[in-house]
């Protein structure tokens, strides 16, 4: 029976430790994957209006083939220097791929929009290459969700939005896991209620146990956010032994789940992208493990989402309410 592991978490993952810096007045954080070794990495991108690092490098034809962290961050274009900082911290490590003497950290990364959401943005310096630096230094295996790191000043079309994470082992003995900063364009709950759109894939009563909203609330809910203010961008990790383009192709099945999240998804609004990693720890995975793997890689992804909005606890200065303020008394 497939289930989730130890944590419901991505570093269920072994050998994967997530990190996470806020600012409460800026109203905006920073997430990091990073691991004990290099990981093989994949991505795959859906939205109409994606901020991206390093992921030209990405492609199974390119030179470098693993990464040493994963950053995803709010603030836009500016969120992306929070790679920097995090390269600042891996370099005084010793990590890094070697070329000519140094030591040069490979840091691909992804930015979500939230420069409207309340938050102190008159900043001098750029705050992000410090806040990637702080979420380096207290990357472990348990971490908390909702509005953390890059989901700190996330929001949806209806409430507060945030960071998110769940996982599955498979009948086989893989770990699948996700983790998302969730800040759409679309709503992640059903018209004006509080059933989540992805509660046909819930474990057990991990975002409230609700259930599936009645059949007359299912409608396509108005487009509130401003253009431009959204993007959900997520990791999907497992320890199967994949090739970049075995993992190129667990991203593109993993946009599944967000689809199954979030209403609308994927668009022109939203820079919706999902990076997939592996760790190597495991078996190869033959063409049929790569059908269960993209499977719960978008179940996982879609629990994550509803999880990240189940949990958000967002600062004062945030536009909106959280799930829980708006709907918990209807319990």
């Amino acid at each position: 029976m497939t289930r989730p592991g130890p944590r419901n978490l991505i570093t269920d993952v072994a050998g994967l430790r997530v990190g996470n810096a806020q600012d409460a007045e800026l109203c905006s954080g920073t997430t990091v994957l990073v691991a004990d070794a290099p990981l093989v990495v994949g991505v795959h991108v859906m939205g109409g209006a994606p901020g991206t690092r390093e992921t030209e490098l990405l492609a199974p034809d390119r030179l470098v083939q693993e990464v040493d962290a994963i950053v995803l961050s709010g603030g836009s274009a500016f969120g992306l220097d929070a790679a920097s900082g995090v390269m600042d911290g891996l370099r005084a490590q010793g990590r890094g791929f070697a070329v000519a003497g140094q030591y040069v950290p490979i840091v691909p990364a992804a930015i979500l929009f939230d420069l409207a959401n309340g938050g102190a943005k008159d900043w001098a310096t750029n705050p992000y290459p410090a806040l990637g630096r702080a979420a380096l230094a207290t990357a472990a295996s348990d971490f908390a969700l909702g509005s953390h790191g890059a989901g700190f000043g996330a929001t949806t079309a209806t409430v507060a939005g945030g960071l998110g994470s769940a996982s599955w082992v498979l009948e086989g003995g893989a770990t699948v896991g996700a983790l998302v900063a969730a800040n759409p364009v679309g709503s992640v709950t059903v018209g004006d209620g509080p059933h989540f759109w992805a509660a046909p894939f819930e474990w057990q009563d991990e975002f409230g146990g609700l259930g599936p909203a009645p059949r007359a609330a299912y409608a396509l809910p108005p487009v509130t956010k401003l253009a431009r203010e959204a993007t959900t961008i997520a990791i999907v990790a497992t320890d199967a032994r994949l090739t970049q383009a075995q993992l190129t192709r667990l991203a593109v099945a993993a946009h599944d789940g967000m689809a199954r999240a979030i209403v609308p998804s994927h668009t022109q609004f939203d820079g919706d992208l999902v990076f997939a990693v592996s760790t190597g720890a495991g078996p190869e995975a033959t063409p049929l493990d790569m059908v269960a793997l993209g499977h719960a890689a978008a179940t996982c992804l879609a629990r994550a989402i509803a999880r990240a909005v189940y949990h958000a606890q967002p600062p004062a200065r945030l536009t909106q309410k959280s799930w829980q303020a708006t709907h918990r008394a209807l319990d």
